[in-house]
């Protein structure tokens, strides 16, 4: 049985993130022939000699005419080993948002630099917000690698420089790979013009990357989205149904577990799990379920059924890290609404505690975060919720901010700010190897 592996590529404009996606595609004979017509079509329109692989990842129009990625484009393929669900991010500062986006699901991270460049802003942003979002791999691709004539001494001191950058930000399951994207080499198949590099190429490494932990392996998290109470008469007959529907986020649940509801704190054991029409004896995550309970006791969408051998504890006051991402700044004693699973309520920022210095990997002090920004805040909530740190419930440990009056997405957040302390991240990440 195949696996999936979620994968999210990143880097700086122009670094070749759509070349590379497109050749991974190309190379891999995961391109249909109509797709590959259309794409030669838009390249002979554009003057060019042959077709441009970027444009089997940029979906948008206005992408196409622009010659950038403006959003994130979702392409799914597979091989004999493994199947892909790959997510291609947006590479100018503004739409750092975007990249938030696509790799907070994602199982690895490629990240795209340009040997003739190094390290950019950019560059270490996107491994900021890998670093962040608990990222489990991380591989760099060294691209472009034949603009400089395939040279080892090259490529080494951009990888060194890379490697350093990610450790200094917790990062420490990290690779490095020489690519041109652009000609193929050491995408699919490795190349013979960089015979200094023993290690795979880039598709073989994605193949044979362990399969990261499973959510269900972790403690039931179970967000209440819906409260299903139909009623019905068949003759003499009358069944009264209650039911609580939702996507398991995290661990399993069966017929005869004790579960505990929070923030209530109430206790019951399930009775039923219903799915499709069909009663189920377990059910895990991802599946989305209803599920039944001995006791008719006081649930809502937004409460959150929990284990009782492993019950997060209940706040109102949150100590968290966010990447902001609105054009205005934010301040201290801005209100907000906070989204928590499936529960919102409505939040005011305390205090900032800092932003993370890309520089340096460091906490500075600051009174107010800007676009892009990543930062530590202080929240005092309306309404208590189960607050898990996200270095410890990467499913449950997330909130968004929202902004009370449009509805518009302001910030990402994570419970907990070890990720903006190293010593704590690489203490939580364990040890690892670096692969170079």
């Amino acid at each position: 049985m195949r696996t999936l592996l979620r994968l999210a590529t990143a880097g700086s404009v122009d670094d070749g993130k759509s070349t590379l996606v497109g050749r991974l595609l190309y190379d891999s004979k995961s391109v249909l022939a109509d797709q590959f017509d259309a794409v030669e079509r838009v390249s002979r329109d554009r003057g060019l000699a042959s077709a441009d692989l970027a444009l089997l990842t940029d979906g948008l129009r206005s992408e196409r005419e622009q010659g950038i990625t403006i959003d994130v484009a979702y392409r799914y393929f597979a091989t004999a080993e493994r199947s892909f669900i790959l997510a291609d991010c947006p590479g100018h500062v503004q739409y750092t948002r975007n990249t938030v986006t696509g790799a907070s699901t994602a199982d690895v991270v490629v990240l795209l630099v340009d040997v003739r460049h190094g390290i950019q802003e950019q560059t270490r942003r996107h491994l900021a917000v890998a670093s962040l979002l608990r990222v489990p791999h991380v591989i760099v691709v060294v691209n472009k690698i034949d603009l400089v004539d395939f040279d080892e001494e090259t490529y080494n001191r951009v990888s060194d420089e890379v490697l350093e950058s990610a450790r200094s930000l917790g990062l420490y399951d990290v690779a490095t790979i020489p690519v041109s994207a652009l000609d193929g080499d050491n995408v699919v198949d490795r190349s013979d013009r960089t015979p200094w590099y023993d290690g795979p190429s880039l598709l073989a490494y994605l193949e044979q990357l362990s399969p990261v932990g499973s959510p269900q392996s972790e403690p039931l998290r179970f967000p209440v989205q819906l409260v299903i109470r139909p009623q019905s008469a068949a003759g003499d007959e009358f069944r009264d149904y209650r039911g609580y529907a939702g996507q398991i986020a995290s661990g399993l649940v069966r017929v005869g577990d004790a579960v505990t509801v929070q923030p209530s704190g109430r206790t019951s054991t399930v009775t039923g799990i219903d799915f499709a029409g069909k009663e189920l004896a377990e059910a895990f995550a991802p599946q989305s379920v209803t599920l039944r309970l001995a006791d008719d006791i006081d649930i809502s969408r937004g409460d959150l059924l929990v284990t009782s051998r492993s019950v997060p504890p209940v706040t109102q006051d949150i100590d968290g890290t966010i990447t902001w991402l609105a054009e205005g700044a934010l301040v201290p004693g801005t209100k907000v609404l906070l989204k928590h699973g499936t529960k919102t309520v409505q939040a005011m920022v305390k205090g900032i505690g800092g932003k993370l210095d890309l520089d340096n990997a460091r906490l500075l002090p600051a009174e107010s975060l800007g676009l892009n920004d990543i930062g530590h805040v202080t929240l005092r909530l309306a309404a208590p919720i189960p607050a898990e740190e996200y270095i410890h419930a990467r499913g449950t440990g997330a909130f968004l901010l929202i902004d009370a009056q449009d509805g518009g997405t302001l910030a990402a957040g994570m419970v907990g700010d070890a990720l903006l302390d190293t010593k704590a991240a690489v203490e939580a990440i364990g040890e690892t190897t670096v692969l170079v």
